[in-house]
């Protein structure tokens, strides 16, 4: 194994001879990137060695704070984890100035232990449970995002880099804004390229300065989500780069669409055919298993697709944004849709999720969902069809965070799907950040109450 990762360093330093840096990338909780710069020289005694990084590392708030209660800061003496190199996820970043590259970590126990901490190892058990029972998982990430420029204290849509219009109106799939932002989207293509993300299909979203991109599915749910990790942190460096700011948060502007990520999930049996796919539109029993896995799981498990306090902003009527665990086929208006497509492509589009979510944990909770679903053989019930937001649902999402939070930590299901462990140090964290984002005071605050309260 050392041989093989080793071999992994030395040829890609022989293919870039000007390189000078590396990025370590290990995925926090939240879905942020931390890590350190190492030097050329650097990149192979990682590999062949790992490396000691504080454990604290995975025991943050989105904000970077230490969060005492995840037991991994002070009570343990702020001790060091080994981190190990993600095999094949060693690229270039092509936006930064300096010839740098960047490589994914995962975190493991000084003994060789997988770390309780990190999300990889999460999505990793997940798809593990799935493939024992005879199941390949197969994924799509498609992902939300604007492009903003700063304004003051705030943020606004980007003007076109071509021609400067400013990006003031809702003009879904408009080329033109896609030809006015071309110089950034060209750059960003290439990136892709040089990284090796195979992105796919590129459109203008519903709101102004709003974009979406679709990475090609993939047998590997572990590489999927790298790859929307690495994709994040392409968008948000080649954005940089034109004066632009590239922003995943779900809900950025009141009036205006939020961003999302959609997973499309089918599952392979050991000979390689889809499960899911049928004639009916419908999909196949083991699809309709799979779909009641995920609508039984998921009012518990809104705090993994839904992480922070703006993400409730986004789930709003007629948003695009589902409201209620619905499902339904070519259906938009619904938390789970069959897409139309030809038999072969059955799947499910899962569509809660905020772009800001963690794309592990969101792939892990939806993997363990569908799992659920097959293990139990539940029935989701009829379809909806037509609008799914004037149907009045049994149940809808949490609208708060903190009701999220509550409904999280009653969960058996969730506990479970992230591991006991795990599900103790995303609370942890969950908690803080909540009571901190409840301590600030806000513009609002003062408008509202200083003088009429």
């Amino acid at each position: 194994m050392t041989l093989n990762r080793s071999a992994e360093a030395r040829q890609f330093l022989a293919a870039h001879p000007a390189l000078e840096a590396v990025q370590l990338v290990i995925t926090d909780m939240n879905g942020v990137g931390r890590g350190k710069t190492l030097a050329r020289e650097e990149l192979e005694p990682l590999f062949a060695d790992g490396r000691h990084v504080a454990g604290s590392i995975l025991g943050l708030d989105v904000t970077g704070e230490d969060v005492e209660d995840t037991g991994l800061v002070w009570s343990v003496g702020d001790a060091d984890k080994k981190v190990w190199p993600v095999a094949g996820s060693l690229c270039l970043a092509p936006w930064l100035t300096r010839p740098t590259a960047q490589v994914l970590v995962t975190q493991h126990e000084l003994a060789g232990a997988p770390s309780t901490a990190d999300p990889r190892h999460v999505l990793a058990r997940a798809v593990a449970r799935l493939e024992a029972l005879g199941y390949t998982p197969v994924v799509a990430a498609e992902l939300e995002f604007y492009l903003l420029e700063r304004e003051g204290h705030g943020v606004k849509p980007a003007s076109a880099v071509l021609g400067g219009q400013p990006a003031t109106r809702i003009d879904a799939y408009s080329l033109g804004k896609l030809d006015g932002m071309a110089p950034l989207l060209d750059d960003l293509y290439a990136g892709a390229r040089s990284m090796g993300l195979p992105v796919q299909t590129l459109m203008s979203e519903y709101a102004p300065g709003q974009f979406e991109i679709t990475l090609r599915h993939r047998p590997d749910a572990l590489r999927a989500a790298d790859e929307a990790v690495l994709f994040k942190r392409l968008v948000k460096g080649v954005a940089l780069r034109h004066g632009r700011v590239g922003a995943f948060m779900a809900k950025p502007f009141a009036a205006l669409a939020g961003c999302g990520l959609h997973l499309h999930v089918s599952l392979q049996n050991r000979a390689g055919e889809n499960v899911f796919a049928a004639e009916d539109p419908a999909g196949t029993p083991l699809l309709r298993q799979a779909i009641a896995g995920l609508q039984a799981t998921m009012i518990e498990s809104t705090a993994v697709f839904a992480p922070h306090a703006n993400s409730f902003r986004r789930f709003r009527q007629n948003s695009y944004a589902p409201i209620a665990p619905a499902w339904g086929v070519n259906n938009r208006s619904v938390s789970l849709r069959i897409p139309a497509g030809p038999p072969a492509s059955r799947h499910v589009e899962h569509r809660p999720c905020g772009a800001d979510a963690n794309p592990y944990l969101a792939m892990a909770v939806v993997l363990e969902g569908i799992r659920y679903g097959l293990e139990r053989q539940l029935d989701p019930g009829p379809p909806t069809t037509g609008n799914g937001y004037a149907t009045p649902p049994a149940a809808r999402l949490p609208t708060h965070w903190p009701l999220a939070l509550e409904a999280a930590a009653a969960s058996a299901f969730l506990r479970e799907a992230l591991t006991p462990a795990f599900f103790e140090l995303f609370l942890a964290v969950k908690r803080q950040e909540c009571e901190k984002f409840n301590a600030h005071i806000t513009e609002v605050d003062y408008e509202w109450y200083l003088e009429n309260a």
